[in-house]
């Protein structure tokens, strides 16, 4: 009997495949109370001691794409900016790795293992050529313990759009993503960041999310997506995104009825909190006039909407690009122009 092709896949692509680990010094806890909240038993500190030690407060998946090292992994593993990050090959092979870039619009990171050693590394595929129905492997290390595991299954679905939250939605901060690559391969916690790849083991998407309570619906980033960003990351050290500079929300129709909003789409241009400003200082917003209460209804004289949000046109847009604004403003509509600047 001849072997599964996914027992060769298993032989490339394992090698190449991390797991990533934020670490930060935290004082010694030595003691806890054990209170109850919301129906459980939560433990918080009692007594800690002065001195820090190293501890782990996150991690996930990832891959190595080079041999000197380039790591690509999701924005959620890494997101802790003042967190340490390493990133283990094998139990006895650690390393250092610095991360290069996060981009929380795609969910997607570049990290550089801080090592001169030559790395195994795998082999990006094109991620437009995948079709419905085509068998695919997910491999990652689930719960940071699992190293090296493996699910098979298909692409159940294409250019599926989901919000996505890391942890609980009450505490935590959607992300609206979209262009996925839904598959039945599972994708467990701590699957994050790994390979998702086709049968030639070349990576066609990076694991993002999983429906909570649903049976093998996962999602997975395509990999061109950050193929760009991979090689400006490589050329300038840094991706260089475009700003525009507003805080905004979406309209629709349940939105605007209850705010007494006569138009239905666009961007509703209104700070997050009092004493923050909406528009920012010294930003491309600035620079067009824009204020706050404005609604942007047009970029480009593409339409803002839930499904076309203003963040997903600059996506497509370049920093130094001028870009034209339809902008509505107490009842009437006036055209605006500006120059998008780089984000720090």
């Amino acid at each position: 009997m001849s072997k599964s092709p996914i027992v060769e896949i298993a032989k490339r692509v394992c090698p190449a495949v991390i797991t990533v680990v934020a670490s930060r010094d935290l004082p010694q806890i030595e003691e806890f109370y054990f209170l109850p909240f919301k129906g459980e038993k939560v433990a918080f500190p009692k007594k800690m001691n002065s001195d820090k030690q190293k501890t782990k407060i996150g991690g996930g998946s990832g891959f190595i794409v080079s041999k000197d090292g380039y790591v690509l992994t999701c924005n959620h593993v890494v997101e802790e900016a003042d967190a340490d990050y390493t990133v283990i090959l094998e139990p006895d092979k650690r390393y250092p790795a610095k991360v290069l870039s996060r981009d929380p619009l795609t969910d997607t990171a570049i990290l550089k293992i801080e090592d001169g050693a030559s790395f195994p590394f795998l082999k990006l595929g094109d991620s437009d050529a995948v079709e419905l129905g085509e068998s695919v492997v997910a491999v990652g290390n689930p719960l940071g313990e699992f190293e090296d595991t493996l699910s098979a299954g298909i692409v159940s679905g294409l250019s599926r759009r989901i919000t996505a939250y890391c942890g609980s939605q009450t505490t935590c901060k959607a992300t609206n993503l979209r262009g996925l690559i839904q598959t039945d391969a599972a994708i467990n916690p701590g699957n994050s960041g790994g390979p998702l790849v086709n049968m030639k083991g070349e990576v066609i998407a990076i694991n993002t999310a999983m429906i909570m309570g649903a049976e093998n619906i996962g999602f997975a980033l395509p990999v061109n997506y950050i193929k760009e960003d991979l090689k400006e990351v490589k050329k300038d050290g840094k991706i260089k995104r475009p700003y525009l500079g507003v805080k905004y929300i979406i309209l629709n129709e349940q939105i605007a009825k209850a705010n007494k909003i006569e138009c239905h789409y666009g961007a509703l241009i209104v700070r997050e909190m009092f004493g923050e400003p909406a528009v920012a200082k010294n930003s491309s917003a600035e620079d067009a006039g824009l204020k706050e209460y404005d609604i942007i209804l047009e970029i480009n004289g593409k339409k803002i909407t839930q499904d076309n949000s203003v963040n997903d046109v600059l996506s497509e847009c370049a920093v130094g690009e001028k870009v034209y604004l339809l902008v509505l403003r107490s009842g009437e509509e006036i055209d605006l122009e500006t120059v998008l600047k780089e984000k720090k």
